[in-house]
């Protein structure tokens, strides 16, 4: 999340959400519907898991994106208590993937900010959702024995500083390498980058190719037309093309694919596992920045993404650069760029043309991945 908006699912965050000033995570993508400040964590089905004396319980309640690009930071956790249950503390849906993947071993399902159970003497939380003092204070009050997380003086806990102008993945794996635990922007694969090759060139690039034009923002939402003409053009290349999104993005989807031969449009016709899979297979994403680009680039999967209001050097892609090629019409040093919560489209998103993204997603189906040695 940026630094210039209230800490994720914070009263002052969920107030500005009714102002419009930051997105309402949609329950059918998270998982759970939002609590209110003070109420207790509900799962979306099943039984809370209690964290127990030897757990190590992370909270990262936020989306899809948010979860993946703290993949690595979960595997240093992982490295540092290697014979600890991890227990993430985080929407069902993206938990449950993350879950089925390895990275924890039990999800404590959390729409947000909302009360924790206490955990039992000799357990360690690590906050990896925000810099605090609310989340901090979260898990002080569930009483681990320890408590990883970045400095705030307002909650009492000292920690290294946050900075600002990290990249995410860089950030959460800083405060986990502090505690002990190694880890890298490495650590982000899904799998091997040699096996991920060599799986393309089985295919011999017959893959399908994904377009997901959502994103959890009005201000990342490249017109509909523009996504219209990249995806007729890609089919007509004669590649199979799928549209992806949420049922909530059913419209959208339907918008994007109706009437162009060779589109199929799987727009809420999978979940989260599903759509992870169609990843994988995939010879091509592209997308606006948003979570499934962060698949793509787990998986090793070629991409193009469309940025706008966030430059690329907080949430872009990052590992694999001859992978993934990012649209980016903003100036990095400008220290400030536009809204990622905004409710129209970014300016510089709209700078994007329909030409550039296909001239890079030709690029990407006419070049051969390069065989290297698994670096992970």
């Amino acid at each position: 999340m940026p630094t210039d908006i209230p800490e994720p699912y914070t009263a002052a965050w969920l107030a500005a959400s009714r102002q419009g000033g930051v997105p309402s995570l949609a329950a059918s993508r998270q998982g759970g519907v939002p609590s209110a400040p003070g109420e207790p964590a509900v799962p979306a089905g099943g039984t809370p898991v209690t964290p127990g004396p030897e757990d190590v319980l992370v909270l990262r309640a936020l989306g899809l994106g948010d979860a993946l690009t703290g993949v690595a930071a979960l595997r240093g956790i992982r490295r540092r208590y290697p014979d600890r249950r991890l227990v993430l503390a985080g929407p069902a849906v993206t938990g449950q993937l993350l879950r089925d993947l390895g990275f924890v071993d039990e999800v404590l399902p959390l729409p947000g900010l909302v009360p924790l159970p206490e955990c039992r003497p000799g357990s360690v939380a690590v906050n990896l959702h925000g810099r605090g003092p609310a989340s901090h204070r979260l898990l002080q009050q569930a009483r681990p024995a320890r408590l990883i997380a970045y400095a705030a003086p307002e909650a009492g806990h000292a920690g290294p500083d946050w900075r600002a102008d990290e990249h995410e993945v860089d950030r959460w794996c800083r405060v986990v390498r502090q505690a002990g635990g190694e880890c890298s922007r490495e650590d982000l694969r899904l799998r091997p980058r040699a096996a991920a090759d060599a799986e393309r060139r089985h295919r011999d690039g017959t893959g399908p190719i994904l377009v997901h034009p959502g994103a959890a923002s009005a201000s990342r939402h490249w017109p509909v037309e523009r996504w219209r003409q990249v995806t007729a053009a890609l089919a007509a290349d004669g590649h199979r093309v799928l549209v992806t999104g949420s049922a909530a993005e059913a419209g959208l989807g339907h918008a994007v694919s109706t009437g162009l031969a060779g589109v199929e449009d799987h727009t809420g016709g999978q979940g989260l596992s599903e759509l992870s899979a169609m990843v994988r297979d995939a010879a091509l994403v592209v997308s606006a920045d948003t979570g499934v680009a962060h698949l793509a680039t787990g998986w090793c999967v070629p991409s193009v993404v469309l940025f706008g209001p966030v430059p690329p050097a907080r949430w872009g892609p990052a590992i694999d650069p001859d992978l993934h090629t990012v649209l980016w019409h903003g100036d990095p040093d400008a220290g400030a760029w536009g809204d990622p919560h905004g409710d129209t489209l970014d300016a510089l998103l709209e700078k994007v043309s329909v030409t550039e993204v296909l001239e890079a997603a030709r690029t990407h189906l006419h070049t051969d991945p390069v065989q290297r040695e698994d670096p992970s």
